[in-house]
C-alpha cells in the first residue's frame, strides 16, 4: 500500500553531502544509522539500494532524514531530483528503512559512568547535537580521556569527512566544553 511522502532538501555545510527530510519517522528517535560502504548496509534495504546509484558514498538515516554523501566528481544540481525521486518512491512504497532496529543508541546513559562524562554528555545534547542534526549530521560522546584532558566525539551523516567539520570541533565545541568543564583539554573526532 502507497502512502503519501512529503520529502525537501536541506543543504549543509559539506557540499558533498545533502539531507533529505521526510514526514515520517524513518528511524527511532536519536538512534543513528551511518552506513560509509555497501558491505555495512546489510540492514538498509533503503541504503543498499542508493548505494546502487554510481556518485553515493555514504547513508546516513536518523529520526526523520536520510543524508546521502555524493562523490565530488557529480554535481548536485545534475542528481538530486533523481535521488530524491528515489528516496520519495522508495518511502510511498513503504519499503523497510532499517530491517532489524535492535541498536542501542548512542544516547544511553550508563548508570556508573564518570561524573564527567555525564556532564560531557549533557552539554553535547543541550547545545552541540541540534544544530549538528539540523545540518543532516551527529555528535556522539565517544570517551573522556582523564590523564589527557582529551575528549573523543563520533561524527556521522554529513559532519563525516565535511571540510568545515574540523573548525567546528576545534573552534566551536573544544572551546565550549574547555570553558563548561575545566578538565578538558583538547576535542578530537574518533572514526571519521
Amino acid at each position: 500500500m502507497n502512502r503519501y511522502i512529503n520529502l525537501y532538501t536541506e543543504a549543509n555545510p559539506n557540499p558533498n553531502s545533502m539531507k533529505f527530510v521526510a514526514n515520517v519517522m524513518l528511524a527511532e528517535e536519536s538512534i543513528t544509522y551511518d552506513f560509509p560502504t555497501l558491505e555495512s548496509a546489510e540492514n538498509s534495504p533503503l541504503a543498499q539500494e542508493l548505494f546502487t546509484l554510481p556518485y553515493v558514498q555514504r547513508v546516513f538515516v536518523m529520526n526523520n532524514f536520510v543524508t546521502v554523501t555524493k562523490d565530488e566528481k557529480y554535481h548536485w544540481h545534475d542528481i538530486i531530483a533523481q535521488l530524491k525521486q528515489q528516496i520519495k518512491q522508495y518511502l510511498e512504497e513503504n519499503k523497510p528503512v532499517i530491517k532489524t532496529q535492535n541498536v542501542t543508541s548512542t544516547l544511553t546513559s550508563n548508570g556508573d559512568e564518570p561524573e564527567i562524562d555525564r556532564k560531557i554528555k549533557q552539554i553535547l545534547d543541550e547545545y552541540v547535537r541540534p544544530a549538528v542534526e539540523t545540518d543532516g549530521g551527529f555528535i556522539g560522546f565517544h570517551s573522556f580521556d582523564d590523564a589527557t584532558g582529551t575528549v573523543k566525539v563520533l561524527l556521522q551523516g554529513s559532519c563525516s569527512g565535511c571540510p568545515s567539520s574540523t573548525i567546528t570541533l576545534k573552534m566551536g565545541i573544544e572551546n565550549l566544553l574547555k570553558r563548561m568543564i575545566p578538565q578538558v583539554q583538547t576535542v578530537v573526532a574518533e572514526g571519521v
